[in-house]
């Protein structure tokens, strides 16, 4: 799939990693109270701690690199500052929110309809001051700021949940290690970010404002440091893998199989971020297309999407003895072996792959668990992989497919899937699985939830890592 839930599509903007980009620290966390540790980090790997950014303001509330750079002119005058309503006669107002966790939620609301602008900022900072990091982003950065003011805003919404961001820091540290990314650098991020807030967030920026960022960051960033620490003394920071075979399998669809260098441990159900050689530092998303293999060869199915850099790079260029470069693997969409619940799984367009992979692994543990598979696309050509599905159910007597065709433009192939589901059922005994197009993984948890089935029982990965991570 390519990629943050399961689909093997190229789409617009978040590999990775997301469903995944690489920007070296989100944003806020709860700061551990003084004398004490965060409860909720993971353990510290001696000798990796981050140096600590030092606020930069001047004690005026704007800092050095606002009082030094004025602020960008745009040829017309600036909206009145807003104001609050007066209450009315008799009624108290409610006491201003002060906590960290309202102010850096304050500075992200002042940027985010000028949120191009501030990230373009933090990365003209980056460059100059450190010029040094650009080589490691890609050459093209309109997809890099979009991912860091959305790793921005994924932080700030869960800030009031440390276990969460937590888990979510720790993806993007491990994640960030395929970049080249080390402990030294996010200092030099810290210091640009703070750097671009003070310079855009002027309603909201103050001395605590800034004081809150900071100490965010520095928590955020010892979060990545230690996942990734921890993650070094397990696997390396990628793999590289040839190309062993190459088929085409519709004129924008092929299956791409590979051979790892080493060793490559993987869940059915999870995906793997993609280099190409021909877009160095641009990764992708896309889902393993069957369970682990003896002979340890990983197969992608890939569609080439117009002006998709890695996807068109797999389909069109890719050939056998090329070497491409795979991430770690990710993604929680994989089966519970420990219960007898049956399987319904939804596949729009290329993410059947996932799917496949998820039959695939229920038959190698040899329990007779009902599984219900609904393919679907967008016209009968593109259900390229349904003679596969068919063999295997065939082959299977617990597995069931049918296919859905959808000619409507609304939601991406597969989009009317889980209408198909809806008539179907009862499904109170089975775990959902979906994977296809963002539209297709709305319609579908929605229809789920509305027939009575209970979010925890239904399985896909980050809509967010899916959006712009297929590119």
């Amino acid at each position: 799939m390519d990629t943050p839930t399961n689909t093997s599509a190229d789409s617009g903007s978040s590999e990775e990693e997301a469903r995944g980009g690489r920007w070296f620290g989100p944003s806020p966390v709860k700061r551990p109270a003084a004398g004490g540790s965060d409860p909720q980090a993971p353990d510290r790997i001696p000798g990796r701690p981050v140096t600590p950014i030092r606020p930069v303001g001047n004690g005026a509330g704007r800092s050095r690199t606002d009082a030094a750079t004025p602020a960008p002119r745009t040829g017309t005058p600036e909206p009145p500052e807003e104001r609050a309503p007066e209450p009315a006669a008799g009624v108290t107002a409610p006491p201003e929110d002060t906590s960290d966790a309202a102010l850096l939620r304050r500075t992200m609301a002042e940027i985010e309809p000028i949120a191009d602008q501030v990230t373009s900022h933090f990365y003209a900072l980056l460059f100059v001051r450190h010029p040094g990091l650009r080589a490691l982003f890609p050459a093209a950065m309109d997809t890099q700021r979009d991912r860091l003011f959305k790793a921005l805003l994924t932080a700030a919404t869960h800030v009031d949940d440390p276990a969460a961001l937590t888990a979510y820091l720790s993806h993007l540290g491990r994640g960030h290690r395929k970049y080249g990314t080390r402990p030294e650098h996010y200092p030099a991020v810290g210091e640009c970010l703070i750097g671009a807030l003070s310079r855009y967030a002027q309603r909201n920026w103050g001395p605590r404002a800034e004081a809150a960022w900071v100490a965010a960051y520095t928590a955020i960033s010892q979060i990545m440091i230690d996942a990734a620490a921890k993650d070094e003394l397990r696997a390396p920071a990628w793999w590289q893998a040839e190309v062993v075979a190459h088929e085409m399998r519709t004129p924008d669809v092929a299956v791409v199989t590979v051979r790892p260098d080493q060793p490559y441990p993987f869940l059915a159900g999870q995906y793997a971020s993609l280099e190409t050689p021909w877009w160095p530092r641009v990764w992708r998303h896309y889902s393993f297309a069957s369970a682990p293999r003896s002979d340890g060869l990983l197969s992608f199915h890939v569609k080439a999407v117009p002006a998709g850099w890695v996807s068109n790079a797999l389909v069109r260029r890719a050939g056998r003895g090329d070497v491409i470069r795979l991430g770690a693997p990710a993604g929680s969409m994989t089966v519970d072996h420990g219960t007898d619940n049956g399987l319904l799984c939804l596949g729009g367009g290329t993410g059947i792959a996932p799917i496949r992979a998820l039959v695939e692994d229920v038959a190698r543990h040899g329990r007779r668990r009902s599984v219900q598979v609904f393919y679907g696309a967008r016209r009968d050509h593109d259900l390229y992989d349904l003679d596969t599905m068919l063999r295997l159910e065939k082959t299977h007597p617990w597995l069931s497919v049918r296919s859905v065709v959808d000619d409507g433009p609304v939601g991406g192939p597969g989009a009317g899937l889980p209408e198909a589901v809806s008539r179907h059922g009862p499904w109170h005994t089975y775990d959902a699985y979906l994977s296809g197009p963002p539209g297709m993984i709305r319609q579908g948890v929605d229809t789920l939830v509305g027939i009575g089935m209970s979010t925890n029982r239904i399985r896909h990965d980050s809509i967010e890592e899916l959006v712009g991570a297929r590119h």
